[in-house]
């Protein structure tokens, strides 16, 4: 052994190399995605979820239609965009889940990586109160299917929803299996499982949006409806408030895209560097765009030729829809297309986060995909059934102040609290001196051909944007607590 060797393996190297030796191995076997497709369609599918179809169509309508649209895309472009090509970035330099990004980006002594395990709490949180939500479709889906809803009177229909919610057996039934689901598709690999059922599902869910949006434009209220939701009126907007309005379509082009939580960092770490972030960020911000306009084209036709509101929350979904299909003809096959692309939707973004949890749980703990994947499928359920009791047998008063239920609680520590501090920590991150900084972030993000990140958006991003976001925590804050 020469003296060279000799250093290499001495006793004050033995630790280094051993830790590079374990990094090369695990970059080696870590999966990737196999395709382009694969990646953009997951993406979206975690961005897109059920605010889309309850809150951005009610939001547009009563904002000023095509008014508040104009302002929800340049928010989207000013805050979304560029905190997702950061989520991206940072996966995919560190090749690691986001529990563990950090650790390989940042500088000796630096504490980011505390974040890194935020973000993974922020991801259980999510499932404990979305995994219910979900099965609530699903369980809508079976109703209209199976006949259950045709025939009730607009009463009967609404008591349906109201059952559900008062019956802990059915809510734990759905809850449980689209835990279940969840799990076994992302137990059964990357590529094998997440990847291809995810690109059938999200086809299949923009394939039923486009058939519901031709169907809507041939009701008699579509021509009402479409003016109402796409034709700018500002008249409406100063109506309800331009700043309230403003506010609203800021708050909505952040939250669209569950930005903050590494879900969007997960699958950055999965890609390759052909294509540049910036590029893909917007194919993804594009997806989700188009579902949510979508979302309303399908919905204010139905309820301009039936004559209802367009109210905003669970009460559109599960109340006034239903009474639509159940008066519309071929309703049943409408109302089960509808339920289906929800219950696509949601568990789209159940899979994403799902991945997020066992791949974390991973590298945490060096466990195989299947073992991290078993011992969340329990812990999730388990932790899922505060949610579904919030609604009937631990029902509490003291959960009015966040809307009634402990699943207004979770909702609020996630959308108040996790996705702002978390995509602020994320900005800073990679902006400033402080942690990875601008040049390693700009160099990650431009590598590959497509849109770049130019050095004129520096200043933007360095003290304009965190402002923005900052802006964003506090009104909603406020909002929740003294508005």
């Amino acid at each position: 052994m020469n003296s060279a060797t000799k250093k290499l393996f001495s006793k004050s190297n033995t630790g280094k190399l051993r830790e590079c030796i374990i990094r090369e191995v695990f970059m080696k076997e870590r999966e990737k995605l196999g395709s382009r497709l694969g990646f953009i369609l997951i993406s979206a599918g975690c961005a897109i979820g059920i605010g889309n179809v309850w809150k951005f169509p009610y939001m547009a309508g009563q904002g000023g239609g095509g008014a508040f649209v104009l302002f929800y895309l340049i928010f989207l472009l000013m805050l979304g965009l560029p905190i997702m090509t950061m989520e991206f970035a940072v996966g995919r330099a560190s090749q690691k889940s986001p529990v563990k990004a950090y650790y390989a980006l940042e500088k000796p002594g630096q504490k980011w990586h505390i974040h890194g395990y935020i973000t993974l709490i922020g991801c259980y949180l999510l499932m404990m109160f979305y995994t219910t939500v979900a099965g609530w479709m699903l369980h809508y889906f079976y109703m209209t299917a199976t006949g259950k809803l045709s025939g009730l009177s607009a009463d009967a229909v609404a008591d349906q929803f109201t059952r559900m919610l008062a019956d802990p057996g059915v809510m734990m039934f759905w809850m449980v299996l689209v835990v279940v689901i969840g799990v076994v598709i992302c137990a059964g690999g990357l590529q094998n499982g997440l990847e291809r059922v995810t690109k059938v599902m999200m086809i299949a869910l923009l394939a039923i949006m486009v058939v519901l949006a031709i169907n809507s434009f041939f009701m008699a209220g579509a021509k009402e409806g479409l003016k109402f939701y796409l034709v700018p009126d500002f008249g409406r907007m100063q109506g309800v408030g331009v700043v309230s309005t403003l506010v609203g379509a800021m708050n909505q082009a952040f939250f669209t895209l569950s930005l903050g939580i590494g879900a969007m960092a997960i699958f950055g770490s999965y890609i390759g560097k052909d294509h540049s972030l910036m590029g893909e960020s917007v194919r993804v911000v594009v997806l989700d765009t188009f579902v949510a306009i979508t979302a309303g084209l399908i919905i204010f036709p139905a309820c301009f030729t039936y004559g209802v509101d367009q109210t905003s929350g669970p009460s559109l979904i599960f109340i006034t829809l239903p009474n639509i299909f159940a008066n519309m003809p071929y309703g049943r096959l409408w109302g089960s297309l509808f339920f289906l692309f929800m219950a696509f939707a949601a568990l789209s973004t159940v899979l994403a986060v799902f991945e997020n949890i066992i791949c974390c749980g991973m590298e945490l703990t060096g466990a195989s995909r299947r073992k991290s994947s078993l011992v969340n499928l329990f812990l999730i359920i388990a932790l899922s059934v505060p949610c579904v009791l919030g609604y009937n047998v631990w029902s509490w008063d003291g959960f009015a102040v966040f809307g009634g239920a402990v699943l207004d609680f979770e909702d609020f520590l996630v959308s108040n609290l996790f996705l702002p501090l978390g995509s602020l920590v994320y900005l800073l991150f990679c902006v400033t001196r402080y942690g990875w900084g601008w040049e390693n972030y700009k160099a990650e993000v431009n590598t590959g051909k497509g849109l770049k990140v130019h050095d004129w958006m520096r200043g933007y991003l360095t003290y304009g944007l965190p402002l923005i976001v900052i802006f964003i925590f506090l009104f909603g804050i406020y909002d929740k607590f003294f508005k």
